[in-house]
């Protein structure tokens, strides 16, 4: 059947094989597994009690779940069954954006997985007057659980209410508001339809390999109250592969080793990490397995991914990348990365190691898929976003901003009118705020450009391609290029503590090292990092090297606010948070 609205996918999934593993989440050791049937009969019941318990078409609903599960895709088809409008929440945003984000959507029921986030919501409730209901997944003493909904749409004899109000949803319906984190200022409530979330699903089917397997597994651990790992869970869920969700962030490891996925997605930061792993345990291992793991990542370096591997090469992956692939769960076909941008050597030697990414491009706005690599002929190009989707249309506009048109793409942000005339250009292309190039049909993004800027002798600055290279270093955790107006360019830097701590350890490092202030004050520390940063700095002309540095004690994250949570940087808040920092740099102490 012809999928238009995304509770399609139900009947799809339904009249191509009921009884196959649908979804399945973890839950006190053991993995809970819905059938297409089971899963389609509790959304049903769900959309029932909803419309018992009175709720209308674009009725405002939010979902907040500190990880992936299954309730949450449950109430997320039921919802959109009923007409009404998801709100998905990101559970670590502040008290603050919360109670915005509540109010702008005029929310009506809250749906949260646990009960910290319960009373997190129940001591704001007073501050939103549209708020009704808050109901919780697990099971909280004396508070309101989702099993009230479920129980009120037991009696199945109402179902034909719950098709009548189906067959009246168009496909240019409002299916959910999406609020972006923002780097700057009050989120903004991203408007997608159905149309424009199908449509961005069906074409970027063909961009995922084919699995050639019965039974296609897919571990999904991002956040799925962004856009980029819903979409995903769609395109698994269309295609008829299996979801399994991970417990948590903290347990992939095992997650993975367990399910034996052939896709995950996964962002830059999480890849970046995993690599530091390998690199730290191959190097750690002494003897000839170092000198083994040594010489088989200088094979992969600066491999030529279309070129043949060489007997050298397909040895190292007998000895060393068959165990990488293992830690992945040996069946990986693909990874796919998406929200931030990907150092292309590290790209390069996942490919050589026979872990294939597939980076792409896009935006809440989107929905969110613009461009992504694929594998096959000319499929991928490392550095590259990949190529266009084919129902996106992509230019480059005079300034070099990439802007993009298609049925994939907003029509605007919720209650933001004066905005939306500025978000499209004349001839109706979205402006992106990206700066990039199409270079053989490949896309290649150069920097975000609210993010660029000039020094004071009038150079531009491009930081985030800078703060890509430089991250990988294993002393550096986290890097934030400045210098708007300055007269040169420099940079706050987060340490890698972990690593330091070792490398302290092994180099029998002098000097209090106690704590992440005295590491920061340590010379024989900021001696190494300085090497790094010289050494990093020759890539780039004399204008763009960074001439300064600062060590900030912290670790920037989410909880902290320096991160948004897909783990980009929120660049005026760092900079207000370590302004005494900066005046250091540029001696305005």
């Amino acid at each position: 059947m012809k999928v238009l609205r995304l509770f399609d996918i139900l009947e799809k999934n339904l009249d191509e094989n009921s009884n196959r593993e649908y979804i399945s989440t973890k839950c006190n050791g053991e993995w809970k597994t819905e059938t297409t049937l089971t899963f389609v009969s509790k959304v049903n019941t769900v959309s029932r009690g909803f419309l018992k318990l009175g709720i209308k078409p674009n009725d405002k609903i939010a979902l907040i779940t500190s990880n992936n599960r299954t309730e949450w895709h449950i109430l997320d088809y039921a919802i959109q069954q009923v007409g009404a409008v998801s709100v998905p929440i990101y559970p670590s945003i502040s008290e603050e954006d919360t109670v915005y984000v509540l109010n702008d959507a005029e929310v009506k029921l809250c749906f949260v997985s646990d009960e910290e986030l319960f009373h997190k919501i129940e001591s704001i409730k007073p501050q939103i007057p549209s708020l009704v209901g808050i109901y919780t997944f697990d099971n909280v003493k004396g508070k309101p659980n989702w099993s009230e909904i479920t129980d009120l749409g037991k009696d199945d004899g109402t179902q034909e209410e719950v098709e009548a109000v189906k067959n009246l949803i168009k496909e240019d319906n409002l299916v959910s508001i999406i609020y972006t984190s923002g780097t700057t200022g009050k989120p903004k409530g991203v408007m997608l339809s159905h149309k424009n979330i199908v449509s961005n699903v069906l074409a970027s089917i063909e961009r995922v390999p084919d699995p050639k397997s019965s039974h296609v597994k897919t571990l999904s651990f991002l956040p799925i109250c962004h856009i980029f790992e819903r979409m995903i869970t769609y395109l698994y869920q269309i295609e008829g592969y299996t979801i399994y969700f991970a417990e948590s962030l903290d347990t992939i490891g095992d997650n993975l080793k367990e399910v034996k996925p052939h896709f995950f997605t996964a962002v830059p930061r999480l890849i970046e990490k995993v690599y530091d792993k390998i690199y730290t345990k191959g190097t750690e291992s002494g003897g000839l397995k170092r000198k083994l793991f040594l010489w088989s990542l200088s094979l992969i370096k600066n491999w030529d991914i279309h070129s043949p591997k060489s007997l050298k090469h397909r040895i190292a992956d007998m000895i060393v990348f068959k165990k990488w692939r293992e830690g992945v769960g040996g069946n990986v076909i693909a990874i796919i990365s998406g929200s931030a941008a990907l150092s292309p050597q590290l790209n390069t030697i996942f490919h050589g190691a026979g872990i294939p990414i597939l980076e792409g491009y896009g935006l809440t706005e989107t929905s969110p898929v613009i461009s992504v690599n694929t594998l096959g002929k000319n499929g991928v190009r490392v550095g590259s976003v990949g190529k266009p989707l084919k129902n996106v249309e992509v230019k480059i506009a005079e300034d070099g901003e990439i802007l993009v048109k298609g049925p994939s793409i907003t029509s605007g942000y919720f209650k933001k009118e004066e905005l939306n005339s500025e978000i499209f250009d004349e001839n109706g292309y979205f402006k992106t705020g990206d700066v990039g190039e199409i270079r053989d049909g490949f896309l290649f993004i150069t920097d975000r450009k609210k993010e660029m800027f000039k020094t004071s002798g009038g150079k531009y600055i491009a930081p985030q391609k800078m703060e890509i290279d430089f991250k990988q270093s294993s002393f550096i955790e986290q890097i934030m290029v400045v210098g708007d107006g300055e007269k040169m360019p420099c940079a706050l830097i987060q340490p890698a503590y972990e690593y330091i701590q070792k490398w302290i350890k092994e180099n029998n490092i002098t000097g209090d090292n106690s704590s992440n202030e005295a590491i920061c004050k340590n010379p024989a520390v900021k001696e190494a990092i300085q090497k790094e940063i010289n050494r990093i700095n020759q890539k780039y002309g004399s204008w763009e090297q960074i001439k300064r540095f600062e060590l900030t004690p912290t670790a920037w994250s989410i909880d902290g606010g320096e991160l948004t949570p897909t783990l980009k940087l929120k660049r005026k808040i760092i900079l207000d948070k370590y302004k005494d920092y900066y005046n250091k740099l540029y001696n305005k102490m």
